[in-house]
């Protein structure tokens, strides 16, 4: 094993990005296993910050987690240092930034400079392998685990208060395009004029500024609707255990949402985008449903909304997906494999 792992993160806890919720999960699994650790987080603290300080405690090994955003600081350390890169493809440097006209040459650079990419599913690493076909021999798959820690109830009275009866969609992610968070409104607008019992909550930070007006404009009409903003992710179970429905609206993943893996191992019935990171962990009618349209989201919805047992069944069936699949010791281990393959590389 390599001596000392420098983590490198685009964003960290406090920040609710699945980014930060899942390093700090991989994080915590790393040290319980005995791996002597440190994250910086690249969002707060300068790059020349940053690498002082990556340099001064001296690592035997550079794990970046997005290719883009910290791969090439990282592959900078590792090359400086002569020290083996390990570096995640967490969604948007995979199934954007790779193919970006202005991001690809340095998101390439990166993945070729690594001694192992790691992806959550077969997905991600096939679509990377299809650009950068010698890559394929070090891209390895590490599924992710789900870790909601610390339980805190959220503030419905004060947030967004429902009454009982409530049918409850809930929109957890940050405001941002690949997330496509105008998309439910028009129709969960219809379906809530059949059902006047329904409510939609958008629970995330506003990451488009732009983007996040529109919905906030959009959402002053519509009483049945809030945007909440960020929710502390110690907060998530409890906001998730009174959603009937939880919504996952993406035009892409990393391999598998941790918003979908979270509302899946509580037994909620997901809603989801038919694309390749949600039917990773949604089979259509067993697991969760998914739609390619507005016009199927409202149909789906409509299943959903008017039966609790299918909501049951399929939340069911979601929590046994997840316990039996994708235990955090699976996460952990997997990286443990990589770490330890790395060992003679060691000066």
């Amino acid at each position: 094993m390599p001596t000392r792992v420098a983590l490198l993160a685009p964003f960290v806890v406090p920040s609710v990005r699945g980014n930060a919720v899942t390093v700090a999960r991989v994080a915590r699994g790393l040290r319980a296993r005995g791996v002597e650790l440190r994250v910086w987080d690249l969002a707060s603290a300068p790059e020349g910050v940053v690498e002082a300080e990556v340099e001064a405690w001296r690592p035997g090994l550079i794990h970046a987690f997005h290719a883009w955003r910290a791969g090439p600081l990282a592959l900078r350390l590792a090359r400086r240092a002569e020290l083996p890169l390990v570096v995640t493809l967490t969604g948007t440097d995979a199934n954007h930034d790779l193919l970006d006209p202005e991001r690809a040459a340095v998101v390439r650079r990166v993945l070729e400079g690594a001694a192992w990419v790691t992806a959550f599913h077969t997905t991600i690493a096939g679509r990377v392998a299809a650009v950068l076909p010698d890559l394929s021999a070090r891209l390895v798959i590490v599924p992710q685990a789900v870790r909601l820690g610390a339980q805190e109830p959220f503030d419905f009275a004060g947030r967004f208060p429902i009454e009982p009866g409530a049918l409850l969609f809930v929109f957890p992610a940050g405001i941002r395009m690949v997330k496509r968070p105008l998309m439910p409104l028009g129709p969960l607008e219809r379906l809530a004029a059949r059902r006047p019992e329904l409510r939609l909550l958008y629970a995330g930070p506003i990451l488009d500024p732009d983007l996040g007006a529109t919905l906030l404009r959009e959402l002053a009409g519509r009483s049945w609707a809030r945007h909440v903003g960020a929710v502390a992710h110690g907060q998530m179970a409890s906001l998730y255990a009174r959603a009937d429905v939880v919504l996952n609206c993406s035009l892409s993943e990393g391999g598998m949402a941790n918003s979908v893996l979270e509302a899946l191992s509580l037994g909620r019935a997901v809603l989801a985008s038919d694309i390749e990171g949600n039917r990773s962990l949604i089979e259509d009618g067993e697991t969760g449903l998914l739609f390619h349209d507005e016009a199927a989201l409202e149909t789906q919805a409509e299943r959903l909304a008017v039966d609790p047992a299918l909501r049951a069944r399929l939340g069911a069936a979601g929590r046994a997906l997840v316990g039996g699949r994708f235990p955090e010791a699976r996460e952990i281990d997997g990286y443990l494999d990589v770490y330890e393959s790395l060992a003679p590389a060691r000066t």
